[in-house]
């Protein structure tokens, strides 16, 4: 017969074992499996050691049956529609999706930090966040530097102007030219690629490079294509693409090169390749461009 007294030194590990006990319905299926008569105690008689020894015996197999999910830290601007921005307060876009994806396949905690996109590399060097997904270019010197996911977007380098504007038609027509980049993007380094005289005068912004455009302070911008198309579709600005794509681009999601970054982006390219496989990666991809991106 169980007696139970409120004294509080007998009381506190009784309470402590049915905490556990409620909060783990497999230890509570374990327990009541054992025979009545087991579980006959006099508590009176029980020496507060052993409580001890029970509670924390009970604690040990709660825990060890609980897997707390992984948490991962993922930065992005918020900024970059329909790649990722912000909608009835809510952060949403193509990222968005794809890692919640990741998520569920590695079983992930994701957490997402918006900021700046020139802030982004300096959170992710401080440890403040663990990979970016905000249309990472691969380029030599970044994978120099950082560890690299398998790429999940392949897009092109467009020159966008204002409509009204055809004397600019391609990378060779910018010389002389005031051309508007997103400041901390890889689209200020390529252009410089190809300007090896430095004819071309690079413009940085935080945001609104095609506001600038289509008002005329600046001649152009570039970025991906596939997000001037969708600026072209969303603002109703007057703007026009200039061409071809004058360079391909593979993005990527970086992650800081040691042990932590190596094993986050073995685990993350297994889940990405999953998704490939089964479909997944190619129906989120035609759910925000209605096209497939995230293949040659």
């Amino acid at each position: 017969m169980i007696h139970i007294y409120k004294d509080p030194l007998y009381l506190s590990p009784i309470v402590s074992l049915c905490s556990v006990m409620v909060n783990n319905y497999w230890l509570f299926i374990l327990l009541s499996a054992l025979p009545v008569t087991s579980l006959s105690i006099n508590i009176r008689s029980f020496k507060m050691k052993n409580w001890v020894k029970v509670a924390i015996t009970a604690i040990a197999l709660s825990a060890a049956s609980v897997h707390a999910a992984t948490e991962i830290k993922v930065g992005m601007s918020g900024r970059y529609f329909p790649f990722t921005f912000v909608k009835q307060d809510k952060l949403q876009g193509f990222e968005v999706d794809v890692w919640d994806e990741i998520g569920k396949r590695n079983d992930y905690d994701v957490k997402y930090v918006t900021a700046n996109f020139s802030g982004l590399f300096g959170l992710l060097e401080t440890g403040r966040i663990d990979t970016i997904s905000n249309q990472i270019t691969v380029t030599e010197a970044r994978k120099a530097k950082y560890l690299f996911a398998d790429p999940y977007v392949i897009d092109g380098a467009q020159i966008t102007v204002r409509k009204d504007n055809d004397s600019i038609k391609g990378i060779d027509d910018l010389a002389g030219k005031t051309v508007a980049v997103n400041l901390g993007s890889n689209f200020e380094q390529l252009l410089r690629s190809f300007d090896k005289d430095n004819k071309i005068i690079i413009k940085t912004y935080d945001t609104g490079i095609e506001h600038d455009v289509a008002l005329g302070r600046a001649d152009a911008f570039v970025m991906d294509r596939l997000s001037a198309l969708e600026l072209i579709k969303t603002t109703g600005l007057p703007l026009q693409l200039a061409g071809h794509p004058f360079e391909t681009i593979e993005n990527a999601w970086p992650f800081v090169n040691n042990e932590q970054g190596q094993k986050l982006q073995a685990e993350v390219n297994q889940a990405l390749a999953s998704m490939r496989a089964d479909g997944t990666l190619s129906a989120i991809s035609e759910k925000w461009f209605a096209a497939d991106i995230t293949n040659k």
